[in-house]
């Protein structure tokens, strides 16, 4: 039997690494690939997620009081989505209205807030009303994936 996780979180990151035989047969490198597919919400993402989550509670930055919100366009949103879920915050992802039907249906399966921004505006659109939101709530934090430390840190320690 394989490990015992106390929780969902505990299995992020923990992504298989296996031994590509056959495409690498008669060269000199071992090659292998790092299965992140294999984390629970299918992303590498996820490990950023929960390190950008992790390091705000550490700076006592969030409780459960706090409304996250993130502008995404992507697997980051989907990363937070389940993180947020699994830790009992409330998550609001701002995104351009031109993002995938699926995209939105998974991000709301994991119980966050969408708002859709005018396509034309682009991500710039929803940064701009992520910024607007934590303007008129106290509550609001915003993780800021592209300004984040523990964004580029959790890749380091993890999977660099």
């Amino acid at each position: 039997m394989g490990k015992i996780y106390n929780n969902i979180i505990e299995t992020i990151g923990h992504t298989p690494i296996v031994k590509l035989n056959r495409i690498a047969k008669g060269l000199k490198p071992t090659l292998l690939v790092k299965l992140e597919s294999f984390n629970p919400a299918s992303s590498v993402k996820d490990r950023i997620a929960i390190a950008m989550i992790e390091a705000a509670e550490k700076a006592n930055l969030i409780n459960k009081d706090t409304e996250i919100v993130e502008p995404t366009s992507g697997n980051t949103g989907i990363g937070l989505a389940f993180v947020c879920a699994a830790k009992g915050y409330k998550l609001t992802l701002t995104m351009p209205e031109s993002m995938s039907i699926e995209r939105r249906k998974i991000l709301k399966a994991f119980g966050a807030n969408l708002i859709l921004t005018s396509a034309e505006k682009g991500m710039r659109g929803a940064v701009e009303k992520a910024i607007e939101l934590s303007k008129e709530n106290n509550k609001v934090f915003i993780p800021q994936q592209f300004k984040n430390l523990a964004n580029p840190e959790i890749h380091r320690k993890t999977t660099a």
